[in-house]
């Protein structure tokens, strides 16, 4: 089944990190501020964080949303990850330190200054 322009949109669109931990936001805002906050972590350790931010969060439901959530956006391509050890790690691929490359404007293509 082919996706519309649309649908296609939202299902890829970037991720959005909440700038703070809001206990009436969604589940998934939650997911990605705990992962931002412990920089990286399995889905073991999001959680940890997330009962950490909101005690008595988890239920039964709550690991298999969480684990099922960062599965599916590292399969799309939102997160970034790896395996070890057979456990999926993930993190946001944030960038932490500054650029310390120049440029050259005399290689620069025409029209690009």
């Amino acid at each position: 089944m082919a996706l519309s322009d649309q649908e296609f949109r939202e299902e890829f669109k970037p991720i959005y990190v909440p700038a703070e931990f809001v206990a009436d936001d969604s589940l998934e805002n939650k997911i990605i501020f705990a992962l931002a906050q412990i920089g990286e972590g399995n889905f073991t350790e999001v959680i940890k964080k997330l009962e950490e931010l909101e005690s008595g969060i988890s239920n039964d439901q709550v690991p298999l949303e969480v684990e099922e959530f960062l599965k599916d956006k590292f399969d799309k391509g939102l997160l970034n990850g790896s395996t070890k050890n057979g456990i999926n790690s993930y993190n946001l691929s944030k960038i932490t330190n500054a650029n310390k490359g120049t440029i050259d404007p005399d290689l620069l293509a025409p029209g690009l200054d």
